[in-house]
């Protein structure tokens, strides 16, 4: 277990050290900023929808290590998924940051790395934001969440 704990953290310091999809996307079909007042973390989630797809996604801002890799791996999973999925995978992440259930980690790959959130729940906030917006930007017409 201590193996996999360490791969999990080494996933989430490389995702930090080096975001993917960092940076502004233009045009978008959808933009929605979220803050964590908790932490300070702070950013922008940009969607581009081809159909029921999501074509592109890109995220900015700042934040601690876990909500830079935590929206990293999330805007790189989601490229390509269909709306519907990617809601249903909002929700086995959900799940598993909260603590609600025990999600088919083996399904999840890298985003596996965050499961170990939920032992700090004071960082669960951190690791959700990002998919806070991705589902606002999905189902709601907001333009900014917070986890709060």
């Amino acid at each position: 277990m201590d193996d996999l704990m360490d791969l999990y953290r080494e996933v989430i310091l490389d995702h930090n050290r080096q975001p993917r999809n960092f940076g502004a996307l233009d045009p978008a079909d959808k933009v929605v900023s979220g803050v964590n007042p908790l932490c300070g973390d702070k950013m922008t989630l940009f969607l581009k929808l081809d159909g029921n797809r999501i074509a592109n996604a890109r995220f900015q801002g700042t934040g601690c290590a876990i909500s830079v890799a935590s929206s990293s791996m999330m805007t790189e999973r989601v490229k390509g998924m269909t709306i519907e999925d990617t809601l249903a995978l909002y929700d086995t992440v959900h799940d598993m940051l909260t603590g609600n259930a025990d999600p088919p980690l083996d399904q999840l790959d890298k985003l596996a790395a965050l499961s170990g959130v939920r032992e700090f729940p004071s960082r669960v906030k951190c690791a959700s934001l990002g998919w806070h917006a991705l589902k606002a930007a999905l189902t709601e017409d907001a333009a900014e969440v917070s986890t709060e």
